[in-house]
């Protein structure tokens, strides 16, 4: 009786709280269908400029036959499979999903004969479709990536998982909770739309369960220095002595700077104070339409120049050591080539981590940036002043769509289920937006029209920019199973610069594959001190280490990072202390 009085309460209580959000919803008038879509002319724009090269493809009526010829082949063989499931007989599966998925992992895919057949039918389906659009015959490679992105989002979003009827985990858990699961997943979906703009963005953690400065982003230091663009941040010693050299790290504008102080576990900031080193970090603001004329110039110069100078205020040393993360590596070659051209040799090393400098092939990202995809994008962001961050956000999951969209569909929506809170997908979510102007011109003049890997082809600050006139000493990490900066794509930007170099390259992916602190010993990495002209022959000569490389870099920066000197508290010298570590900037979330 106790067990039903608080069910029943339980019921009433998310029953209430659904009707609330339902309530609030009219109150402020808002439009689901509108608050689903982004702007109308960006939608059409972008679906007439990928569905044009359907119009380029030239069909093969014998591989259509033969297609359609194989796909009634595996209909047959399905219709005895089905019969012989229904009599309780072991059967293969005429289609086998992949093992990386686990969308069919469910007993009932293969016991009930019903779900057989519908897991059956969509697979058998999927199959048919990618290869029909493999088979197609006049496309250039640039439309015939995109056109199987589109038929993979298309397939993905039909599977049968996605709709409540036929996913027999969630008709499971209504039976179970007596219809809880689904007025809770109702419940989920309603607080996700009220607080989504544009787009519904489902809900990857809990957001409650984290707060910038407390339990993320906690390794102490202070603000030191400020500007419309960044604050920087210097961290309090952990050491008695420390390198006469200090650091500091350009991470990217399109995340928030923590990925790199998560947790104390895995902080690559935290470590790197533990070494000896006098950190500083860029964090970014995040720009709203009042930043719409801001230029990629302005983020050399208010940005990675200005803080090059405070980092000199803070500590009296003219040289520093550079770290450039992902674009934040982009930023910090171009202002390093900025310097060099100006005589300017303060940079003693640089490091970039997964960092793109040619972008001759972009990675799967490459399905958005085709010059009319780009176009449309333009003239809606030149509307609103800014790229919102959640649409980068979007475009980066869509390219893993069943792991970090519809997977997390499934659970909140039709399971009802909480989302779990993970700090990672904590801080994936933590968007960042992206002023109108330097966002059009990175992507042009970098994605589209690839000027970076170009002596001289791109100004900043009245300089012509060489990336091979950088002979600074630098080290570049990439990430065997990045697929945001693919790692071939990142040598070949390696090649580029002139001095001392050295290349790496870490196991996993583009997070995991930088943040991977020594003590797990999760991932190795490759190592070959021998520059190959291609990097297939560059992974041939290579080794395999264990463990971390970040004991390796610092065993290479070593020689850059001068005598030992007293340690430096934050405010000791010219600059003053304005607010704790990690600072407002980088608490202001998009509402």
């Amino acid at each position: 009786m106790e067990s039903v009085t608080r069910f029943a309460k339980d019921y009433v209580r998310h029953a209430s709280a659904l009707m609330k959000q339902s309530q609030e919803m009219v109150l402020k008038g808002l439009n689901p269908a509108k608050t689903l879509t982004p702007d109308n002319s960006f939608v059409m724009d972008v679906t007439t400029s990928l569905t044009a090269a359907f119009r380029e493809a030239i069909v093969d009526p014998t591989k259509v036959m033969q297609d359609n010829s194989e796909l009634a082949r595996r209909y047959w063989q399905l219709t005895q499979n089905i019969a012989l499931n229904a009599m309780r007989q072991p059967v293969e599966p005429v289609v086998a999903p992949e093992r990386s998925d686990h969308r069919f992992d469910d007993d009932a895919w293969t016991r009930n004969p019903l779900y057989y057949a519908i897991a059956q039918m969509y697979l058998i389906n999927s199959e048919y479709l990618e290869k029909l659009t493999d088979d197609l015959d006049g496309l250039t490679e640039e439309n015939r990536r995109q056109l199987s992105f589109m038929t993979r989002q298309f397939i993905s979003a039909l599977a049968p998982t996605n709709f409540f009827i036929t996913n027999p985990e969630a008709v499971r858990k209504c039976r179970e909770t007596w219809g809880l699961s689904v007025v809770k997943g109702l419940e989920n979906f309603y607080r996700d739309i009220m607080r989504s703009r544009q787009l519904l963005n489902v809900s990857m953690t809990d957001d409650q369960a984290f707060e910038v400065g407390a339990n993320i982003a906690t390794t102490p230091g202070k603000v030191v220095y400020e500007n419309r663009l960044f604050q920087l941040i210097q961290y309090q010693p952990t050491t008695e002595k420390v390198h006469q050299t200090p650091l500091l790290i350009v991470p990217p504008f399109i995340n928030k700077y923590y990925i790199l102080d998560l947790t104390p576990e895995n902080s690559l900031v935290r470590w790197l104070v533990s070494q000896g080193h006098t950190v500083f970090i860029m964090s970014w603001v995040n720009p709203d339409e009042s930043y719409r004329e801001t230029t990629f110039e302005d983020y050399v110069q208010e940005g990675v120049l200005e803080a090059m100078d405070a980092v000199e205020a803070a500590t009296g040393e003219h040289e520093l050591n550079t770290i450039g993360y992902c674009v934040g590596g982009t930023l910090l070659a171009t202002a390093i080539a900025h310097l060099k051209k100006a005589g300017d040799n303060r940079v003693k090393s640089s490091t970039f981590f997964a960092t793109l400098l040619d972008f001759a092939d972009p990675g799967e990202i490459g399905v958005y940036l085709n010059s009319a995809t780009i176009k449309a994008l333009e003239n809606y962001i030149e509307k609103i002043g800014y790229y919102d961050g959640r649409f980068i956000a979007l475009s980066f999951s869509s390219l893993k769509e069943n792991n970090l969209i519809w997977s997390y569909f499934v659970n909140n929506y039709l399971k009802g289920e909480p989302p779990l809170p993970f700090d990672l997908l904590y801080w994936n979510s933590d968007s960042t937006n992206l002023p109108a102007a330097m966002y059009k011109y990175y992507l042009r003049e970098m994605y589209v029209n690839n000027k970076l890997r170009e002596p001289n082809a791109l100004t900043i600050a009245d300089t012509p920019i060489d990336l091979s006139s950088i002979d600074t000493p630098a080290m570049f990490v990439s990430a065997q199973q990045d697929h945001i900066a693919l790692w071939k794509s990142t040598y070949a930007g390696y090649k580029l610069f002139s001095g001392e170099k050295r290349f790496v390259l870490g196991q996993s992916g583009h997070i995991a594959g930088i943040v991977n602190p020594p003590e797990p010993g999760k991932y190795g990495y490759y190592v070959n001190d021998t520059e190959a002209d291609t990097p297939e022959n560059w992974f041939d000569g290579a080794t395999h280490e264990h463990g971390s490389w970040w004991p390796n870099w610092q065993d290479w920066v070593s020689k850059f990072q001068g005598d030992d000197v007293e340690a430096r508290i934050p405010g000791d010298r010219k600059l003053e202390v304005i607010e704790p570590a990690p600072g407002r900037y980088v608490k202001k979330r998009i509402l």
